[in-house]
Formats: C-alpha cells, sequence, structure tokens
C-alpha cells in the first residue's frame, strides 16, 4: 500500500467489506481536526501493533461524536469490520 495521507467515506460500518475487496480506492487527504475520540492512539485497532506509514484511520459518525480506531493497514481494517467492530 502506498503511504501517504488517504481517506476513505462510509455511510455504515458494513460496506468496509465489500470496498476492500473492490480495490480500496482512495481520495487524497486526511481527517486530521476533526475532533474524533477513540482508539487511534498509534497501535492497531485489530492486532496492538505499532502503525507504520500505510496505517488506515477509520472516524465513525454518531452524532456529534467522531469515534476512531487506526489500523496496520487495509487488511486488518476489514478484519476488524467483519468480526463486528469495536463492540464484538
Amino acid at each position: 500500500e502506498p503511504a501517504g495521507a488517504r481517506r476513505a467515506a462510509f455511510c455504515r460500518l458494513e460496506h468496509v467489506v465489500p470496498w476492500v475487496l473492490h480495490g480500496a480506492h482512495w481520495e487524497a487527504g486526511d481527517l486530521a481536526g476533526d475532533g474524533a475520540t477513540g482508539d487511534a492512539s498509534g497501535v492497531c485497532s485489530e492486532c496492538d501493533q505499532p502503525l507504520g506509514d500505510t496505517a488506515v484511520t477509520l472516524r465513525r459518525h454518531r452524532g456529534e461524536h467522531r469515534i476512531a480506531d487506526a489500523f496496520c493497514g487495509v487488511d486488518h481494517l476489514r478484519a476488524w469490520a467483519q468480526a463486528g467492530g469495536r463492540w464484538a
């Protein structure tokens, strides 16, 4: 995966898996400064290993709240989403 600021938007968590299977298309840019809270603390939410240059941050919107999770890469994001996400 290429390093750098990338983003993708989803209206539902279950849309992550088909997106990954169809090639994980990105837009340039990041989501810095959106006030997200959660576990985007420098370790992968799937494997608890430190994040590298190809990290993926997922920010979900719940009303006024922004919830963040970070992953080593797209494969860990897919595995996490297939397992039901944060509260599985």
